[in-house]
C-alpha cells in the first residue's frame, strides 16, 4: 500500500504541473579546479530510476521507467570511444528502481520494483550479465525483497544497502558471487531509500535518501568499514535529498543531482578529506534525480534520469571530468 500511495503522490505532483525549483550545492564553491561536463551521444530510450554500472570500459543503462511510467526490461551500452549506444541483451522481467555494480568483471542487478504507474512490487531478482555471452541469468535472490536501493562492489563481493521493503530499511545485505550466496552485514544506521552508495579507500560511503517522497529528506552520510563491519557518521551533505548518484575517481567521492519536494538538484560535490568537508564543483548542465553514475576512463557518465520531481524522464547524457 505505501508503495501505491507514493506512486499516486509522484503522478499528483505532476498533473498539478508542480515542476520543481533548481537547487544548487550550498557547499562552498571549489575556485581552481570545478571540473567541466560534456554532453555526448543522448540515450536511445529516454529512462529514469535506472541502473546504471560500467563494465569493460561501457556504460551500462539498465531497466527503468520508460514510456508511460511502465517498468521495462531495456537496457543499452555506451561505447565511449564511438560515443555511440547499441542494444544489449533485456533484463529477463522488467524493473525500475534496481540497483548495479560490476563484480570481478560481471555485471549485478539486484532488487528494485516490477509494475509500473500505481502498482510496484518489491523484488527479491538478482540477475547476473555474462558479456562473454550476451546472456542474462537468475542467481541466489536477496533475502530481503526491496526497490530504490543502492548496490556497491568491494572487495569481490556485491553489497545491496537499505531502499524500501515495507517501509525504508537499513537492511545490509552481501552476495559473494563464487559461492552464490548472500549473508547479513551490520544494519545503516539511518534507514532510508532512494539513497547512493560509493566506495572509497576500502570502505563504503551510504550517502543521502529519504523516508518518503514528500517525508524526511536526509543529507545523512554514514561510512562502512568491511574490517570491522561497523558504520560510522560521515560528513552530511550540504544539502538534504534522495535519488541522487555517486561515483569515486582515485578515492575521491563525488555526489551529484536529486530531488526533494517541488525541488531539483544541480549539485556536483566533492569530499575533501583535507578538510573534512563537502565543496561544490561544477553545477550539472541537466538537473537530474533518478540516474545513476559510472566511472570510464576517468570520466563520471551520467546518463537518463528526469528532468523534474516526479516523473519527466531524459534521454539526456552528460560526462564530468574532475
Amino acid at each position: 500500500m505505501r508503495v501505491a500511495r507514493a506512486a499516486v503522490a509522484v503522478i499528483a505532483l505532476i498533473c498539478t504541473g508542480c515542476i520543481g525549483a533548481t537547487v544548487e550545492s550550498g557547499a562552498p564553491v571549489d575556485q581552481t579546479a570545478s571540473g567541466t561536463w560534456t554532453t555526448r551521444a543522448p540515450m536511445p530510450s529516454a529512462r529514469q530510476d535506472v541502473a546504471v554500472a560500467g563494465l569493460d570500459d561501457q556504460v551500462f543503462v539498465i531497466g527503468g521507467f520508460g514510456d508511460g511510467a511502465v517498468a521495462t526490461a531495456t537496457v543499452e551500452a555506451y561505447d565511449v570511444v564511438s560515443d555511440t549506444w547499441q542494444p544489449r541483451p533485456p533484463l529477463p522481467e522488467p524493473l525500475h528502481h534496481a540497483a548495479a555494480a560490476a563484480v570481478r568483471g560481471r555485471l549485478f542487478v539486484v532488487g528494485g520494483y516490477t509494475g509500473g504507474r500505481m502498482a510496484w512490487t518489491r523484488s527479491a531478482a538478482l540477475y547476473e550479465y555474462d558479456p562473454a555471452r550476451g546472456s542474462w541469468f537468475a542467481r541466489a535472490r536477496l533475502p530481503t525483497p526491496r526497490g530504490a536501493l543502492a548496490a556497491v562492489a568491494l572487495g569481490g563481493r556485491l553489497y545491496a544497502l537499505g531502499g524500501d521493503a515495507d517501509g525504508v530499511t537499513g537492511v545490509h545485505e552481501v552476495y559473494d558471487p563464487v559461492a552464490n550466496r548472500w549473508h547479513t552485514a551490520a544494519t545503516m544506521p539511518t534507514a532510508r531509500d532512494h539513497l547512493a552508495a560509493v566506495t572509497a579507500g576500502g570502505r563504503i560511503w551510504a550517502v543521502g535518501g529519504r523516508a518518503s517522497f514528500f517525508g524526511t529528506q536526509y543529507a545523512n552520510v554514514e561510512v562502512y568499514d568491511p574490517a570491522t563491519d561497523s558504520w560510522r557518521a560521515g560528513p552530511p551533505l550540504p544539502d538534504a535529498r534522495g535519488g541522487l548518484t555517486a561515483a569515486a575517481i582515485n578515492d575521491r567521492i563525488y555526489v551529484f543531482g536529486g530531488e526533494a519536494p517541488l525541488r531539483i538538484f544541480s549539485s556536483n560535490e566533492m569530499y575533501e578529506a583535507a578538510g573534512n568537508r563537502w565543496i561544490a564543483k561544477a553545477a550539472m548542465p541537466t538537473p537530474r534525480h533518478g540516474i545513476g553514475a559510472a566511472v570510464v576512463a576517468g570520466r563520471i557518465h551520467i546518463a537518463g534520469g528526469a528532468t523534474s520531481p516526479g516523473l519527466a524522464r531524459t534521454a539526456v547524457h552528460e560526462v564530468f571530468t574532475p
